[in-house]
């Protein structure tokens, strides 16, 4: 049976509109996910009922490869949307939540621990990226794939329950580097391009061969594991096609929601709890 993805692009279509219009609400508390990405950083507020009030998000280069490489740089722009949405709920953001790659607890999670708390949060909560989707995707048995912009991160779940995690350095910064080849930009112009709906057709055929990189990676990952689809999230998973180039070579059924790019974020926010950990 595949994935009903209704609650999550009504979440997903709530989110795109407070981002833009904010709701002032009186709720008692916020659950907030902060997702540090190496593409753009993304805060995601919901009320007490787990419903998007505020959003904002900032295309950035201070994390690379799931590694914080700019620290000021990354507290400088949390701090920036915190108090932005601050200003537009008139309230304080207390608690946050934050995800890392699967695979670099002992690597990195101190240093994006600190920029949330360094940005004036009280952390509430740190998982995976993939396993911080799924508290929106709500799959039982299959893969979620976040292709971010430096790596893939991968969680294999088996009746609800994560059984498997792993990330591979391959994402969306690969992606651009191949467009700045085949079409002689520079790798800013590469990712603008790519970013744009309008080229999504002629870039599909430039990329394929790093999408199908990505699928022996997800391949992989899935090794051993009887699972009915995989899900692709993650900013790199907006390009337009992606999802049938993966289940053509992992002959496996791949899907995604309407917009990838937020999933993440707003399941970070939803596994945000209301005390310090």
């Amino acid at each position: 049976m595949s994935l009903d993805y209704r609650y999550c692009n009504k979440m997903i279509d709530d989110f795109e509109k407070v981002v833009k219009n904010p709701i002032k609400t009186k709720s008692k508390v916020f659950y907030t996910g902060v997702d540090l990405g190496t593409a753009c950083v993304v805060i995601a507020v919901l009320d007490e009922e787990f419903k998007p009030v505020a959003g904002a998000y900032k295309y950035a280069d201070v994390v690379r490869d799931g590694m914080v490489v700019d620290y000021v740089g990354a507290v400088q722009i949390v701090k920036e949307l915190k108090e932005k949405i601050e200003k537009q709920l008139e309230t304080e953001l207390i608690y946050a939540a934050a995800a890392i790659p699967p695979g670099t607890d002992e690597l990195d999670s101190g240093a994006i621990r600190n920029v949330v708390m360094a940005a004036g949060f009280e952390l509430s909560n740190v998982l995976d990226e993939p396993t911080a989707a799924n508290e929106l995707l709500k799959m039982t048995n299959g893969a979620v794939v976040d292709i971010g912009g430096g790596t893939t991160g991968i969680s294999v779940l088996k009746d609800k329950k994560v059984v498997y995690v792993t990330d591979e350095p391959t994402g969306g910064t690969h992606f651009s580097l191949v467009v700045a080849g085949a079409y002689s930009k520079s790798f800013e112009e590469a990712e603008k391009y790519k970013r744009d709906v309008k080229n999504h057709k002629e870039l599909l055929v430039v990329l394929k061969p790093v999408v199908e990189k990505v699928s022996s990676i997800i391949l992989r990952a899935v090794k051993g594991h009887d699972i009915d689809e995989i899900a692709l999230v993650g900013g790199t998973s907006c390009l337009s096609g992606i999802e049938e180039i993966v289940e053509k070579y992992t002959k496996i059924k791949t899907t995604k929601p309407k917009n990838p790019m937020f999933v993440t974020p707003l399941g970070i926010a939803l596994s945000c709890k209301q005390e310090e950990m």
